[in-house]
């Protein structure tokens, strides 16, 4: 559990970095704005005056998931992967770590379930795809390629969410991926490269990787902003 600061120097920080532990470690479905408050000994008031709901508070937590994945694709990029793998492998890491961790499900469930943050979901992965897919699509108008959003998020949902009578994730997988490069307009060859490099990885290995770097860098992103807050708070 984070540090919690009693003389309070920042409390909408505070929320925002013990509710993402909560998020990420229990569970959003688990985590309430009365276990929060309980936590750092404050009223639920307190936390409704920075956020209007749990759906506000965890759209914070998207935010540092978008800022996350832009880090992955800068990665891939020094490392020599194109960003178009890069994507593959982020649709693929996700998919496996909700497969391997029901808190991790939990938490892609209820950011697709809700449509405040599907929305910030499709407005950021619309960005993220005219850049990754343009080439194939440069006459398409901002409309297409958010049109083509709606309906990519959708797949991505059935891909990440599996049950019991779900296909084996391995399949799950390669459907998406084909499915979604297809849809971009990416040519048959390219498209079996792709998701043939993804398969030679071990990405079930690689999704509980890239899950606890996420955790870590969230908490590194929170305590920054918090101690931050603390020292320009001393100034004055």
């Amino acid at each position: 559990m984070p540090h919690i600061n009693k003389k309070r120097p920042d409390t909408r920080l505070q929320i925002i970095q013990l509710a993402a532990r909560l998020f990420i470690d229990e569970g959003y479905t688990n985590t309430s704005f009365a276990k929060i408050a309980k936590i750092l000994d404050i009223s639920t008031g307190n936390i409704t005056f920075y956020f209007k709901s749990k759906e506000h508070l965890m759209a914070v937590l998207v935010e540092e998931i978008f800022d996350f994945q832009e880090k992955l694709l800068e990665q891939a990029a020094n490392e020599g992967r194109t960003s178009m793998l890069a994507y593959c492998l982020e649709i693929t890491t996700i998919s496996a770590a909700c497969e391997e961790d029901e808190v991790a499900k939990d938490l892609f469930v209820s950011a697709y379930s809700s449509e405040m943050i599907l929305n910030l979901i499709r407005e950021n992965d619309t960005e993220k795809t005219k850049r990754i897919f343009g080439q194939y699509h440069p006459e398409w108008t901002d409309e297409q390629w958010a049109a083509t959003e709606n309906i990519v998020s959708g797949i991505e949902y059935a891909t990440f969410v599996a049950s019991e009578e779900s296909v084996p994730l391995p399949l799950r997988i390669e459907t998406a991926l084909n499915t979604i490069l297809t849809i971009y307009g990416v040519p048959e060859e390219m498209r079996k490269i792709k998701i043939s490099k993804v398969f030679a990885l071990d990405y079930r290995t690689l999704g509980k990787r890239v899950l606890g770097e996420f955790k870590e860098y969230v908490n590194n992103v929170n305590e920054k902003n918090l101690k931050q807050a603390i020292r320009e708070k001393r100034k004055k």
